[in-house]
């Protein structure tokens, strides 16, 4: 009998303890669907400010403008953490053409690709088409020397998950351009990684292998790539193409952070998404979204007056785009302080519905993580399976190897019509998606303090 009164009171104190979350959470959500700030400060940032591609003076500005906007919510401690990073310009704009056996010309709408050597000028030779990396090695030298290699993998279509599709065929922005210099190649564009068909280019990073000729590297839009394909079924086609980018010496700049002191003790929350963008659009869903959500995640808590077990984290990382060097310099100084990183949250995905998160950790970790996030399912976040954390949180893994990580998980269907293209501005943002990630970093910010 007396064991039986013992178990009553477990569950009446575990009932008290589950409606103080749900309550709690609540409020989260009320506080930012009702008086939500994320969706002015992401127009101030998209706007005031514009694209932010790292080393730049727009980049310079918007640390700035988060050093300043998170020192007026008084958060415990705000603090600008140097880190080096590259610096790449596109310089003037990019040109490009291709012409056809009977002298036909059509204006290509072309962007370089991150990091690319510019051309030297006007430079032209015949397309060669290939669908993968694997294609390109199994031509011979001699079919590709001084042609410019066209690769055209698209998305693929079948695949549900859009970031998955992208994983999919990004090997070849990425790595081609290397490759195709091994066989002598001229130059290489790529079919922008896109999950749609329009007239927008989608630049992002590429990587030139050490020892190999630095050749330039460009992407044209989904209807130029669908024309060139066109084309080449009827003959030969030729390329002319100018780009005037360069790459300078590594520059300082910085991390923003903010802080709420742990009541318990000095093992770190983090909560993250990168300040850069690239440089064209706005940046708004790639990563401006992220940003004012986990500021908007911040202020929250404070308002709320929720005083954290452990200390809390929001860090804005700079280079995210190309280099990740914000988020490697963060790991490595939290080796060199000493301290103790148990959790790390990211938001990266845009600005999109929520659904869940990803759990990078042990099979026993993502189930310790179901546990805790019934108080999420009545705000439809229902998907917590093993994933994807975030480019800018992935380093402290190396260091700190036990460590949970997650990545909210957002509908995927939209997210490639916009990436690393002019069209990422801050009108094809939804006000509510929006506030309702803020919410859910939130949310699951209070949890694992509360949990861990």
């Amino acid at each position: 009998m007396k064991l039986n009164v013992f178990f009553l009171l477990l569950l009446i104190l575990n009932i008290g303890y589950a409606n103080e979350d749900s309550t709690f959470v609540k409020k989260i959500y009320n506080e930012a669907l009702v008086k939500g700030e994320a969706y002015n400060n992401l127009r101030v940032l998209c706007k005031d400010i514009g694209a932010r591609l790292t080393g730049s003076a727009e980049a310079a500005m918007a640390i700035e403008w988060a050093e300043n906007l998170l020192e007026s919510y008084a958060f415990d401690n705000v603090y600008l953490q140097e880190i080096k990073v590259p610096h790449w310009e596109r310089g003037t704009k990019e040109a490009g053409w291709i012409i056809n056996a009977e002298q036909k010309i059509s204006k290509l709408d072309m962007l370089a690709l991150g990091g690319s050597v510019g051309t030297g000028g006007l430079i032209e030779g015949e397309v060669i088409k290939v669908e993968s990396i694997e294609e390109l090695n199994q031509l011979s030298d001699q079919e590709v020397d001084g042609k410019i290699v066209f690769f055209n993998r698209p998305f693929d279509q079948k695949m549900i998950n859009m970031f998955k599709a992208y994983g999919a065929c990004v090997d070849q922005r990425w790595a081609g351009t290397s490759e195709a210099s091994k066989k002598n190649a001229k130059a290489v564009v790529i079919r922008s990684l896109a999950s749609n068909t329009d007239g927008h280019p989608h630049t992002g990073s590429m990587h030139y292998e050490d020892g190999v000729i630095q050749i330039p590297g460009a992407a044209i839009s989904p209807n130029d790539a669908d024309d060139l394909v066109e084309w080449l079924t009827k003959g030969k086609v030729t390329l002319r193409m100018e780009m005037d980018c360069k790459t300078f010496a590594d520059v300082t700049s910085y991390n923003v952070i903010a802080e709420f002191k742990g009541s318990e003790d000095d093992k770190i929350i983090t909560i993250g998404a990168h300040l850069d963008s690239w440089d064209v659009g706005e940046g708004a869903h790639d990563d401006g979204a992220g940003v004012v959500q986990c500021i908007e995640a911040f202020r929250i808590l404070k308002k709320l007056g929720y005083r954290p077990n452990h200390t809390l984290r929001c860090v804005l990382f700079m280079n995210e785009e190309n280099g990740n060097f914000g988020g490697k310099s963060y790991a490595e100084i939290a080796v060199e302080n000493s301290e103790e990183h148990i959790c790390a949250i990211e938001t990266d995905r845009g600005g999109f519905l929520p659904m869940g998160f990803d759990v990078v950790g042990s099979d026993e970790q993502l189930e310790f993580i179901r546990e805790i996030t019934g108080d999420l399912k009545p705000y439809d976040l229902l998907k917590f399976n093993h994933g994807y954390g975030g480019v800018d949180i992935g380093p402290l893994r190396q260091y700190f190897p036990t460590m949970i990580q997650l990545g909210l998980n957002v509908n995927s269907q939209a997210y490639f019509d916009f990436h690393h293209s002019a069209a990422d501005v801050f009108e094809t943002v939804h006000q509510r998606e929006l506030a309702l990630g803020a919410a859910a970093m939130g949310a699951m910010l209070y949890l694992m303090d509360r949990n861990l």
